[in-house]
């Protein structure tokens, strides 16, 4: 039989998140990046896939906790996105700007990358932009 709760009974609360800084290894970044293009690859995930969005997850933690400059855009897109997949009320065409924005985004700092990123983010860009553009139609 569950406990009455009055106001004298503390509140749950939900664990605070540590604060330590995220360290990514290039060999991280890399399986990241070939994940999400080989879930990419395979076509557009269903909305109910829960494996899309637990790469959004991934994809916040690490930009988050990245030093490169320009990358607010994009974190602040991936949390749009992941907003809009978990509502099951959100209109694909949200969804399709979202991704073109996300695209476009990714695709400009691929032109800036100068190391071995630069042609995945590419390719990355390109298909958040092609998906976009199958969910407008």
């Amino acid at each position: 039989m569950p406990i009455p709760m009055d106001s004298t009974t503390p509140t749950p609360q939900t664990p605070v998140t540590p604060t330590v800084p995220l360290d990514v290894t290039d060999q991280q970044n890399s399986a990241l990046l070939d994940d999400t293009l080989k879930l990419l690859n395979a076509g557009l995930p269903e909305k109910a896939d829960r494996r899309g969005l637990s790469e959004i997850d991934r994809w916040a933690a690490v930009l988050s906790a990245s030093e490169r400059p320009g990358l607010a855009k994009i974190i602040q897109e991936l949390n749009t996105l992941n907003e809009q997949l978990s509502n099951p009320d959100t209109a694909a065409h949200d969804l399709a700007e979202t991704l073109a924005t996300l695209g476009a985004e990714t695709g400009k700092v691929a032109e800036e990358t100068r190391d071995d990123y630069s042609g995945p983010l590419t390719q990355l860009g390109k298909l958040l932009i092609k998906m976009g553009n199958a969910l407008s139609r």
